[in-house]
């Protein structure tokens, strides 16, 4: 046969038998080939369907690979310990090796045995819960799951709860996905750290704390066993509602344990004899410290990363954020207490300001009172809810379900403005504030006076204190921070600075006497007056004028060198976000501030005028640790070493802006430390350290305040009404506002060292007259703050000369220049401007 030609008899075959074509001819019209064809047809038509309709719009698999839980945001100290958690729901997020065996394996008993043996879907499983569902159509009970731990990763992560035949579908489609893309203990990473234990309590761990108080690692059998029951349903095993129902449950569960060779009997046994162990539902013991504070972190964080997780990664309430705070709990906790106990110093004797709130308790007093979430920390001070009145006095009922007694004898204080004793003034569902007497409970007064108090290093600008009210869940406005008040005479520091940099010097002499101004012919002359309307003292140094406060000196001052050099300073320390009016009422105060504002500009005054931005967040890093806030933060690597390598000290390059020129700014601080020796504040020369400070009293007087400090610590507050109302004549910030600030330095102080306020480079230290602001050539200052002879600070190009007397001038000296030289000290030696210098460790 030739190469390329067909044989006869391969053409016989396919004749004969027609190939395939020709053996469908034969079948096509069989019966059982028609079936089968039909069945392929509708197969592949349901299997498009299901495409179509259910997979096509499945969310992919592969997003779990990269899946991170919702996790709380936690708050540290500048210690660096836990103070807060934002949180809707506890969660903690472990690898799969972190999870007991014991407890995973309580979890397979309970929810899939199979798990490591099927692909995603339990078929025995799933045609039971079918069968199950349609015997229950129509019924109105949800029938039983069926759903594998795979099953439940792709329902609780991918696709919701919805209860239908199609998402059980779904389920099955993406669990089938789950099982090719993840591995078993993936999977189980997953779902133990995802599932939703009750107690808002997320994964196992959260739950672990939840409902015992305890670490994963440290849970008992039965205990992990108990965890095992609740992704069924954590109300139904309620341990305070349905403690019998929890226990059969849990007992179960280490019955299949036992079964599926996990524990031995003896194991079951005695897990089975034990109790719950649950302790009460309780709220993580950090979270009330330091309320106005963190509630203000919380903002700034919300505003930079977003509040929920669909906001991104970082969000407060999903991002799982590790934020270090530059909060001192120590400090905090004297700023709490001087300015709580400084607002019920002022409102004692007033009588009972009312009822906190008011809830309705006819059908029930607990959750009513719980929904309000109010509560009281002031010492042993409790908040309670008045339930009903009999004989003897009320009967009282506290958040923990706890019920007690308030007396008439221990509720007589008369109520506010209305008069009568304030027991026949309270109904039932009133919110009161009681403390326990004689065991019984004491009705207590929470102040309607408020205030705000902020601690500032005035070397970084770091807030190390802040609080905004008596109590952040009575009061949750923040007066530290979103108060605007008048600051009245602690702005006149800054007015003082101005003219400084105008050439002034703290030995000018400026007359306190009536100054009145022409404002136009519809005004007419404003005249000012100084405070308690003091007649004028005539011509005096600058110097005496900010000690003793004196409005005429300021207004003359501020008008000499114009208002617009007082309002841009003002604005360049952070006072007002824009200029003021010029008008010279601003000189004294009336703009409107916050606390925080005037502290941190007196803290830029002590900090050689260059600019600080307050800050309480010191850095944010994500769940990975990587810090992400502030952008520009870089770690000292050399700050913490255990012994010095010979090299410099490492030290942050300054960038700030320099705002207000530096000798003039320590030119202020050094006239504000004779506010403390003998000006209004007083009260304060001795806590036996350099400070400096100015009070403030605004019209009316309707706020006092104070803003001070040491080298290392600046601190400002005010008192006053939120709706500025009159405190009475005789409230002052030298009476009222300095002892609070008092109060808090005296611990806050302990162990602190004692250090000068250092001068910038130029400034110099002359001894002067400090009544007349003339140089001294015979005297010398000593300790006592009324010496006639002080240290005053000068610029280069303004320093006072001495100059050379005649003879006509000798006979001339000033009776209280001879004074001045009599009450020097006798000397053996007489001491040098150096020798100061030396002891005060130099000019800086």
């Amino acid at each position: 046969m030739a190469d390329g030609s067909i044989s006869s008899e391969t053409v016989t075959i396919k004749r004969g038998a027609g190939g395939i074509r020709g053996w469908y001819q034969r079948v096509h019209r069989r019966w059982w080939f028609r079936i089968l064809a039909w069945l392929a047809l509708l197969s592949g038509v349901f299997w498009f369907l299901i495409w179509l309709l259910i997979a096509r719009n499945l969310p992919s698999v592969d997003t779990l690979r990269a899946y991170e839980p919702p996790l709380p945001t936690n708050v540290r100290s500048v210690d660096g310990l836990p103070i807060h958690s934002y949180a809707r729901e506890r969660r903690v997020q472990l690898s799969y090796a972190e999870y007991p065996k014991q407890l995973v394996e309580a979890f397979l008993s309970a929810e899939d045995k199979t798990f490591f043996s099927h692909h995603g879907v339990d078929i025995p499983g799933t045609a039971g819960a079918v069968v199950d569902y349609i015997t229950k159509m129509g019924s109105g009970q949800r029938a039983r799951g069926g759903s594998t731990i795979t099953q439940q990763v792709a329902k609780n992560l991918l696709i919701g709860s919805e209860y239908s035949p199609t998402r059980k579908l779904k389920e099955a489609i993406l669990a089938y996905k789950i099982e090719s893309t993840l591995s078993k203990e993936q999977i189980l990473e997953l779902y133990l750290n995802s599932i939703e234990l009750g107690r808002n309590a997320g994964g196992v761990e959260a739950a672990s704390q939840a409902y015992f108080g305890k670490e994963l690692d440290q849970l008992s059998l039965p205990q992990m066993a108990y965890l095992a029951i609740l992704p069924k349903g954590p109300a139904n095993y309620d341990p305070d509602r349905y403690a019998e129902r929890a226990i059969e449950r849990r007992n179960w569960v280490l019955g299949e344990m036992h079964d599926n060779g996990f524990i031995t009997a003896a194991e079951r046994d005695a897990a089975r004899a034990e109790p719950l162990g649950t302790v009460p539902r309780q709220t993580p013991k950090f979270e009330r410290v330091g309320g106005y504070f963190v509630e203000d972190v919380r903002r700034q964080l919300i505003d930079k990363f977003g509040e929920k997780a669909e906001d991104g990664p970082n969000s407060v309430y999903g991002g799982g954020l590790w934020v270090r705070t530059s909060l001192d709990p120590r400090l905090q906790e004297y700023a709490q207490k001087a300015l709580r106990d400084g607002l019920l110093r002022y409102d004692r004797g007033r009588g009972w300001s009312g009822p906190i709130n008011h809830v309705d308790v006819a059908n029930g007093w607990l959750q009513p009172f719980l929904n309000t979430n109010i509560g009281v920390d002031y010492e042993d001070w409790r908040a309670a809810v008045a339930i009903s009145e009999s004989a003897g006095g009320w009967q009282i009922g506290f958040d923990n379900g706890q019920t007690g007694t308030l007396p008439r004898g221990l509720a007589t204080m008369p109520v506010r403005g209305q008069g009568g004793e304030a027991f026949d003034a309270i109904k039932a569902g009133d919110i009161l504030a009681v403390a326990p007497e004689g065991g019984a409970w004491a009705l207590r007064s929470v102040p309607r006076v408020s205030g705000g108090m902020v601690v500032e290093d005035p070397r970084t600008g770091r807030v190390l204190a802040m609080q905004g009210g008596f109590d952040s869940r009575l009061h949750p406005f923040n007066n530290a921070t979103q108060a605007q008040r008048q600051p009245g005479s602690t702005i006149k520091p800054l007015v003082y600075a101005a003219a400084m940099e105008q050439g002034l010097t703290p030995a000018t002499i400026v007359v306190d006497a009536p100054f009145c101004v022409w404002q136009g012919a519809g005004l007419g002359n404003k005249c000012f007056r100084n405070f308690g309307n003091q007649r004028g003292a005539g011509p005096k140094t600058l110097r005496w004028g900010v000690e003793q406060s004196r409005n005429l000196m300021t207004v003359q001052v501020a008008n000499q060198i114009g208002m617009d050099k007082v309002v841009d300073l003002i604005q360049r320390v952070g006072v007002s976000k824009q200029k003021f009016p010029n008008y010279l009422s601003y000189a004294l105060g009336a703009g409107e501030t916050t606390v925080l504002r005037m502290v941190n500009a007196y803290s830029i005054l002590v900090n050689h005028g260059r600019a600080l931005n307050p800050t309480l967040i010191d850095f944010v890093q994500n769940r990975r640790g990587e810090v992400i806030f502030p952008e520009n933060w870089r770690a000292c690597d050399r700050c913490n070493a255990r012994d010095w390598d010979g090299g410099a000290m490492p030290r942050p390059a300054v960038r700030a802006r320099q705002v207000v020129e530096p000798m003039s700014a320590y030119q202020i601080v050094h006239i504000t430390e004779g506010v403390i020796q003998r000006g209004t504040a007083t009260v304060l020369r001795d806590l036996g350290r350099p400070l400096m400070g100015k009070t403030g009293t605004t019209s009316g007087p309707t706020d006092v305040w104070f803003v001070g400090g040491a080298p290392q610590m600046i601190a400002g507050l005010y008192l006053g009404y939120d709706t500025p109302t009159n405190l009475g004549g005789y409230a002052q910030g030298g009476s009222i506002a300095a002892p609070i600030f008092k109060q808090f330095a005296i611990p806050a102080f302990k162990g602190m060292e004692v250090l000068p306020f250092t001068a910038p480079a130029g400034i110099r230290m002359a001894r002067i007259d400090r009544a007349s602001g003339r140089r001294v050539a015979g005297g010398w200052p000593t300790n006592d703050p009324l010496a006639s002879v002080i240290w005053e600070a000068f610029k280069p190009e303004v320093e006072p000369q001495r100059r050379r007397r005649g003879p006509a001038e000798e006979g001339e000296e000033s009776a209280e220049a001879k004074a001045v030289q009599k009450k020097a000290a006798p000397r053996t030696q007489s001491p040098s401007d150096s020798d100061f210098l030396q002891r005060e460790g130099g000019i800086y």
